[in-house]
């Protein structure tokens, strides 16, 4: 208890100091963020925008494990550039590159000679508006136009928690059918009043190249998520189909549906709340090898998310969702398995004091364990300039889940306890 208590006052005495600093050139005044904007029209309607953002973390190791000395990691969270063109009413084009997870154990020395964080391509797609409203969007390329739930769709520039919450239940499939949460396919999109959908038509990632290779992480099912890879009984080729989509109604202000990502939080300027119904779908992506039979995967979701003003200046946040997963009997992907995840956070924004502290909780019932599989998080955000310039404090916890923290001696899970610092800058 005594190094988890020192470390929570070392950072949050850096808190205090982030905050108490002035900006010492008062030409340059810390108030306003303008936008990265390229007008090539005179009226401003053609334009590219650059979005260039940084995620720097400093955390503990798992202090879970009583048998390890306290140690401190530094880590590049994320490193991205996104560049997106609108240069017609009728088309969009984007671009976005990136390095993620970033350590002192994957560095190369020369950059170039290991197996190290590389930056590699997060997203290329195309978008043509086909109405005169904005009923209908037809688009393609690696995309990020997700179903299932509005966390799924998540912007990693504004969370209101310090990332999306780990186990990464609502990026299911990431690294398993998908590259780092982007499938390669083609989408609709639209709005109508106060609606909005999103749909997805995807191949999946070659299960050569997926995140456990279609290994069942719970060691209870026959079956392997390598459906794709496998031909079917005829010799056909079968499971190279994602389909997935996302279904919202808005009751208050209307959210922007322009890029995929959804907003974490906007600490009160917006009064939204935005319930949805969620799907993915990957007919005949498992494989029984004991039967030679494919089987289809369906996971459904439902969320509800609330981000209003409260009183002068001040704000709450809060989401929840209901997942129920189904690959098939037992079996235990890397982030979920079959049966249901429960999730939700609240957060309560202090205008005068720019921080907002949240806290988070998720539990995950699957068939493939006995014991439930929980997580926590409590944290405050330190906004210096709303999203564009925050400082997070979090205390990060994961409970009886052996994929996230591993096992003792007597084979029962570890768990994960880490605290985690994060400064986050984006222009």
């Amino acid at each position: 208890m005594m190094k988890k208590l020192v470390l929570w006052v070392a950072f949050a005495l850096l808190v205090i100091t982030v905050k108490a600093q002035k900006d010492p050139d008062s030409t340059y005044p810390v108030s306003k963020y303008e936008p990265l904007t390229l007008k090539i029209s005179d009226d401003g309607s053609k334009y590219i925008r650059f979005i260039l953002w940084h995620q720097q973390w400093l955390q503990t190791n798992n202090l879970a494990n009583e048998n390890t000395n306290l140690q401190l990691n530094s880590m590049v969270r994320r490193s991205r550039l996104l560049a997106f063109a609108q240069v017609s009413p009728r088309f969009l084009v984007l671009t976005h590159f990136g390095l993620n997870n970033l350590t002192a154990d994957n560095l190369s020395s020369l950059g170039n000679n290991g197996d190290g964080a590389q930056i590699f391509l997060h997203g290329a797609w195309t978008e043509f508006k086909l109405s005169n409203n904005n009923t209908i969007f037809l688009g393609g390329g690696l995309h990020y136009w997700k179903g299932l739930t509005r966390l799924s769709n998540q912007s990693t520039l504004n969370f209101m928690t310090m990332d999306n919450p780990r186990p990464f239940v609502h990026w299911h499939s990431l690294g398993i059918t998908d590259q780092f949460a982007r499938h390669i396919g083609f989408y609709v999109k639209g709005q109508v009043g106060k609606f909005d959908y999103r749909l997805a038509f995807n191949n999946p990632l070659n299960p050569a190249n997926a995140l456990g290779a279609g290994v069942d992480f719970g060691g209870q099912s026959d079956l392997t998520y390598t459906g794709s890879a496998t031909s079917d009984a005829n010799g056909d080729e079968v499971g190279n189909a994602v389909i997935e989509g996302y279904f919202r109604y808005q009751v208050f202000d209307t959210e922007s549906t322009k890029l995929p990502y959804q907003v974490g939080t906007y600490m009160g300027a917006k009064k939204v709340l935005g319930i949805g119904l969620g799907f993915f779908a990957h007919p005949n992506g498992m494989y029984n090898a004991t039967t030679a039979e494919h089987t289809g995967i369906f996971h459904a979701a439902a969320d509800v998310f609330l981000d209003m003003p409260v009183g002068d200046g001040n704000g709450i946040n809060a989401y929840a969702s209901f997942i129920n997963f189904n690959y098939g009997d037992n079996y235990m992907s890397r982030w979920a398995g079959t049966g249901t995840n429960l999730y939700s956070h609240f957060g309560y924004y202090l205008g005068s004091a720019k921080i907002m502290p949240y806290v988070a909780y998720q539990t995950g019932s699957y068939d493939a364990f006995d014991d439930s599989l929980n997580a926590f998080d409590l944290g405050v955000n330190y906004y210096v300039l709303g999203h564009n310039a925050k400082v997070t404090l979090e205390y990060h916890a994961v409970m009886n889940n052996p994929l996230e923290g591993g096992v003792d001696a007597n084979g029962d899970p570890i768990g994960v306890q880490q605290l985690r610092l994060q400064l986050h800058i984006f222009l």
